[in-house]
C-alpha cells in the first residue's frame, strides 16, 4: 500500500519562496518517476516538474529556471523547490507517482 501526503504550502509574497514535500509511505516506488503537478483556480491541470528514477528532470516551460524537483530516495521524499514566485504560480500542488496521488497543498502567491 502508497500513500502519498504533501505539504509546504502556504501564502507567500510575489518573489518568494516555498519548498514542497511530498512523502510516500509504504515500500517499492524506487522504480517509477515522480512528478508534481498543480490545478489552478481555474481547475486546468499542468505538469510542473518530474523526475525520473535515474535522477533526470524536466519542467514547464512556466517555471524553468524558477522550480527544482528533488527526491530523497531514502526517505521515500520528493521535493519543490520554489523560487521567484509569481501569482500565476497560484495553484493546488499535487505530487504523483505511477498510479498514486497525494491530496495536495495550496500554494497562495499575493501582495
Amino acid at each position: 500500500q502508497v500513500q502519498l501526503v504533501e505539504s509546504g504550502g502556504g501564502l507567500v509574497q510575489p518573489g518568494g519562496s516555498l519548498r514542497l514535500s511530498c512523502t510516500a509511505s509504504g515500500s517499492g516506488g524506487s522504480d517509477y518517476a515522480m512528478a508534481w503537478y498543480r490545478q489552478t483556480p481555474e481547475n486546468q491541470r499542468e505538469l510542473v516538474a518530474r523526475i525520473k528514477p535515474d535522477g533526470t528532470a524536466t519542467y514547464a516551460d512556466s517555471v524553468k529556471g524558477r522550480f527544482t524537483i528533488s527526491r530523497d530516495k531514502a526517505k521515500n521524499t520528493a521535493y519543490l523547490q520554489m523560487s521567484s514566485l509569481k501569482p500565476e504560480d497560484t495553484a493546488i500542488y499535487k505530487c504523483q507517482m505511477f498510479a498514486y496521488w497525494g491530496q495536495g497543498t495550496q500554494v497562495t502567491v499575493s501582495s
